[in-house]
C-alpha cells in the first residue's frame, strides 16, 4: 500500500527520522493558514508548496513550487489544487491533485539519496546511499552505478552500527552531521521494519547550511500481506489515488491489475495468470489485466471478475485460464455460464479447463448454449484467442 508524503513523514517522523517540516492543506485558505503556522514557529517566510499524489517526479509535472509569502503561497495551491498533474509514473492522462503540502523551506547544502528495500536475489534488506540526491535511482544504477552504496542486512542480527556509520563515512557526513547521518540511518532502518515496508526511500536526503541532516522528500510503501498488524496505517489508504477498477476488484478479494492490453484473462494462481499473459502476448494479442481468482473460485467471484473485465472498454475478448486442483472444473464451468449468463457477455470468450473434472467442465460449458469457445491445451487456448483477435 502507499501513502502519501505527508503521511510518510508521519510515520518516519515517530521512530526519529528528521523530517522538513510541513502541513497539509486542501483549500487554498487552508494553505495559508499552514504557512502562517509555520511562519510563527520557525521565524522562516519560505515555503515549499507540493502536490500529493502517489507518483514521483512531481516538480517535473509543476506539482512542487517554491513560495516566497503567504500570498504567493494562496496563488500557488489555487494552481496546484484540483490540477491534472502529469509525471512520468502518472501516465498521459495525469492524477488529480486533492492536497498541498505546506512545507518549511530550507537552504541545502548538499542532497544525497538512501533507501531501504529488500534484495530478492540475496533474501536480505538492502540499503543503498549515493552522493547523487534528486536524481532517480534508476538513472544513477545505470549511468553510474559505481556512485551506490549498498550494505546488506543480515535478518537475524538486523543493521550493526559498523554498517551506518560506513555508509555515512561514504557518503562524505563528517563531524556533528555525520552523527546524525548514523542515527537517521538506524531510525529508517528501524521506521522500515517495524512498519513492515517494501520501500523506504528519502530522496533527497539533504544537508543543509546549518549542518543538519533532513528528509526532504520521504516515499514508503507498506506490505498488503502485513496491514492486518498496522491498523493505524491501514487507515490512511487513500483510495482516490488508485485505479477504480483495482479498488472494486479488492472488495472482492480478487488480485487485479489494470494493463493496457486488448484481451481479458481471469486465472486462478499467479503462476499460472503470468504464463496466460505470455501465451496471450505469443498469439499476438496484448494483456489487458492480471486477474487471479483465488484457488476457490466459485461463481460470485468469477461474476465479478468478468463485470471488472469488461469495464476495461480496450478489451476485445477473454480468457479464462482454469487449474482445478482445490476447486474442481465443473464447480468453475458452471460458475462461468451463471456469470456470462447474468452478465451477458457479448465479446469471444474462450475457457481452458485443466484438472479436476475438466472433462465434466468443458461439457456443461458446451451444453450452455452459449458463445463459449473450449480449449485443452495452451497451444489451443492461444490460437482461439488469435482467432478472436482477427474476426
Amino acid at each position: 500500500m502507499k501513502v502519501h508524503e505527508y503521511q510518510a513523514k508521519e510515520i518516519l517522523a515517530k521512530f526519529g527520522v528528521s523530517v522538513q517540516k510541513g502541513l497539509l492543506a486542501t483549500t487554498p485558505e487552508e494553505a495559508v493558514s499552514a504557512a502562517q503556522k509555520l511562519e510563527r514557529e520557525t521565524g522562516n517566510d519560505l515555503f515549499v508548496v507540493k502536490a500529493q499524489i502517489h507518483a514521483g517526479g512531481r516538480g517535473k509535472g509543476g506539482g512542487v513550487k517554491l513560495a516566497r509569502s503567504t500570498d504567493e503561497v494562496r496563488e500557488t495551491a489555487e494552481a496546484i489544487l484540483g490540477m491534472m498533474l502529469k509525471t512520468p509514473q502518472t501516465g498521459p492522462e495525469g492524477q488529480k491533485v486533492r492536497s498541498v503540502l505546506i512545507a518549511d523551506a530550507v537552504d541545502i547544502e548538499k542532497e544525497y539519496y538512501l533507501g531501504i528495500t529488500l534484495d530478492r536475489g540475496r533474501n536480505q534488506v538492502v540499503i543503498m546511499a549515493s552522493t547523487e540526491g534528486g536524481v532517480e535511482i534508476e538513472t544513477v544504477a545505470e549511468e553510474t552505478p559505481e556512485l551506490i552504496l549498498k550494505e546488506w542486512i543480515d535478518p537475524v542480527i538486523g543493521l550493526q552500527g559498523f554498517q551506518a556509520r560506513r555508509l555515512a563515512f561514504g557518503l562524505g557526513f563528517e563531524g556533528k552531521a555525520f552523527k546524525q547521518a548514523v542515527r537517521f540511518i538506524v531510525a529508517l532502518y528501524r521506521a522500515f521494519e517495524e512498519s513492515d515496508c517494501s520501500i523506504a526511500e528519502i530522496n533527497p536526503l539533504t544537508l543543509t547550511t546549518d549542518g543538519d541532516v533532513l528528509a526532504i522528500d520521504a516515499k514508503i510503501n507498506i506490505d498488503d500481506n502485513a496491514l492486518f498488524r498496522h491498523a493505524d496505517i491501514a487507515e490512511l489508504r487513500d483510495k482516490n489515488e488508485e485505479d477504480p477498477l483495482e479498488v472494486e476488484a479488492a472488495e472482492y478479494s480478487l488480485n487485479y491489475v489494470k494493463l493496457d492490453g486488448n484481451v481479458g484473462c481471469m486465472v486462478n494462481g499467479a503462476g499460472l495468470a503470468m504464463a496466460t499473459m505470455d501465451i496471450i502476448k505469443i498469439a499476438g494479442g496484448e494483456p489487458a489485466n492480471f486477474l487471479d481468482v483465488g484457488g476457490a473460485a466459485n461463481p460470485e467471484t468469477v461474476e465479478a471478475g468478468f463485470r471488472i473485465i469488461l469495464k476495461d472498454l480496450g478489451v476485445k475478448a477473454i480468457l479464462v485460464n482454469i487449474f482445478g486442483g482445490i476447486v474442481r472444473c465443473d464447480q468453475v464451468a458452471r460458475g462461468v455460464v451463471q456469470a456470462a449468463t447474468n452478465v451477458g457477455i457479448s465479446l469471444p470468450l474462450i475457457v481452458r479447463l485443466q484438472g479436476t473434472n475438466a472433462e465434466e467442465g468443458r461439457a456443461i460449458l458446451e451444453e450452455s448454449g452459449l458463445k463459449i469457445e473450449t480449449a485443452t491445451l495452451f497451444q489451443e487456448a492461444a490460437d482461439k484467442v488469435d482467432e478472436a483477435l482477427s474476426a
